[in-house]
């Protein structure tokens, strides 16, 4: 019996090629980083209301540049595909047992689903699109 541990060659950059799941896997891990910067635009927003009217003008103004579009484009669809994987994962990370069944998965996501497009409408509705 051998006491050497067992030593895997895993190239540190591309092991998340080798299989769809694993790219799945790391593309919905990246989409944080979209999240997280999104957050911080949000924190400099508040950052910038609180210095003043005219500071909060050019902030308003940066953000309806064209760079600054695309980087709120690109942030929506990560939090948009964020959620969706997660809300997907659910049903197998929090299974509902009543009694002697479970809950289909199905109906577990589906809820999510319906809480996220009812708050996305009252959202809307505070913020007076609608």
């Amino acid at each position: 019996m051998s006491r050497r541990p067992l030593l895997r060659e895993c190239p540190p950059t591309t092991w998340y090629f080798r299989q769809p799941r694993y790219l799945r896997y790391m593309s919905r891990e990246i989409t944080s980083i979209f999240v997280g910067a999104y957050c911080v635009l949000l924190v400099v927003g508040l950052h910038r209301l609180s210095a003043g009217p005219v500071a909060w003008e050019g902030f308003l103004t940066a953000l309806k540049s064209p760079a600054s579009i695309l980087f709120q484009f690109l942030c929506l669809v990560a939090a948009v595909y964020h959620a969706a994987t997660w809300f997907n994962a659910t049903q197998k990370a929090m299974p509902i047992q009543i009694g002697e069944d479970f809950v289909p998965g199905n109906l577990i996501s589906g809820a999510h689903y319906a809480a996220w497009a009812v708050l996305s409408f009252v959202v809307l509705f505070l913020a007076g699109v609608f």
